[in-house]
């Protein structure tokens, strides 16, 4: 298969993590016989201080001349910490997202049973947990109007949604829970907000068109709780923009770190792919970010085309990185973690030889050898 995908970087840590992300597709290509062309691209503060916009027209056009985008992050402290700003990085994600009509955040959740001991919950209550969040990405709060008062002692964000916007994204949640374990979890806060009541009035109207599948729902007060005390509940939860974008923060608490969590981003023409996690400008240039929700957003990615024994060899690559403790600081606190690009090696390199790189590592256990 041939694929031109669309690289962006971004700021921070993302750079590094996308570029073993790219490594690993590369590997596959090898492997597998594929085309994959890369194109790089700038967004966020990088595009700013070079180029003066966070999404320049070129990014755009490189976006939309792909069949895919690979995203790393977004943020910088140079904004994060200056509220009379502008211009902001995140403007471009926004705008990007809006621009490609990228309308559904697709977050899922598993646990690693080599992991489970580095959660902060206890593993009686989150092992097997695998669920999956649809996020709405292009409407609610961080979409409408803006207002702030002369004097600067007042503000508002206007909340909107339509009904179409809710209709979409909710045909596909449904068609997932209806493909897994046929339950979907609508969060929202319609005790309060006139948008959630919105949401349930058109989200109860689709359910009879899915009769096998179990609608339930929760205010995203109890399901931020539920998503601690009994993750395992869950099979797919449906929710609007900043619900879902908060949820999916805790949610990666489950698996014992945010580095862990990829995502996809659908609209009806364009798809991006991307870890949830965000710059960490503290780890910039330092080599021990996590690349692991990159590499399995590249996963995604694979899947989306339906080259699934691709993704599949991600995904074993990815758990004997975990399995080996071939893995970065986050998850691996001893003084023998493996830096962000020993990740990236280990992954691509057990992708095209994993016989020869079991092989060496059987050998270090021994203590006759090597490795790298």
């Amino acid at each position: 298969m041939k694929l031109k995908i669309a690289v962006l970087g971004g700021d921070g840590i993302g750079p590094e993590i996308t570029a073993q992300a790219v490594q690993v597709l590369k590997a596959i290509a090898k492997k597998f016989k594929h085309e994959f062309e890369f194109t790089n691209a700038l967004v966020g503060a990088a595009a700013i201080k070079i180029k003066g916009d966070p999404l320049p027209q070129d990014t755009l056009d490189i976006c939309n001349d792909a069949n895919a985008v690979l995203f790393g992050a977004i943020g910088d402290p140079e904004f994060d910490q200056n509220p009379d700003a502008k211009i902001r990085p995140e403007q471009g994600l926004l705008k990007l997202r809006k621009s490609l009509g990228l309308f559904a955040n697709i977050r899922p959740l598993i646990t690693f049973e080599s992991l489970i001991h580095k959660s902060p919950i206890k593993e009686k209550i989150i092992r097997n947990t695998d669920f999956i969040i649809f996020r709405e990405l292009t409407g609610g709060i961080y979409f409408g109007e803006k207002r702030t008062s002369d004097d600067g002692k007042s503000a508002s964000d206007n909340c909107v949604y339509n009904d179409f916007e809710v209709d979409r994204i909710a045909h596909l949640a449904f068609k997932a829970a209806k493909s897994r374990r046929k339950k979907l979890t609508l969060v929202d806060k319609a005790n309060v907000l006139e948008t959630s009541r919105l949401w349930r009035r058109r989200v109860q109207d689709i359910a009879q068109q899915y009769p096998e599948v179990d609608l339930n729902f929760l205010y995203v007060d109890n399901a931020a709780m539920q998503m601690i005390v009994n993750p395992r509940q869950f099979d797919v939860i449906l929710t609007e923009n900043m619900f879902g974008d908060i949820l999916s923060d805790e949610a990666s608490v489950i698996s014992g770190s945010i580095g862990l969590q990829a995502s996809a981003s659908m609209g009806d023409t364009s798809v991006l792919f991307e870890p949830i996690h965000g710059s960490f400008p503290d780890a910039k240039g330092k080599n021990t970010a996590n690349p692991l929700a990159a590499i399995l957003s590249a996963a995604m990615l694979l899947e989306h085309f339906e080259l699934y024994k691709e993704a599949d060899a991600i995904k074993t690559a990815v758990d004997k990185s975990i399995e080996f403790n071939i893995t970065t600081p986050d998850i691996n606190a001893t003084k023998n973690f493996a830096r962000t690009s020993d990740v990236g090696d280990f992954i691509a390199d057990y992708i095209i030889d994993k016989k020869n790189i079991l092989y060496h590592i059987e050998n270090i256990n021994l203590g006759q050898s090597t490795i790298i």
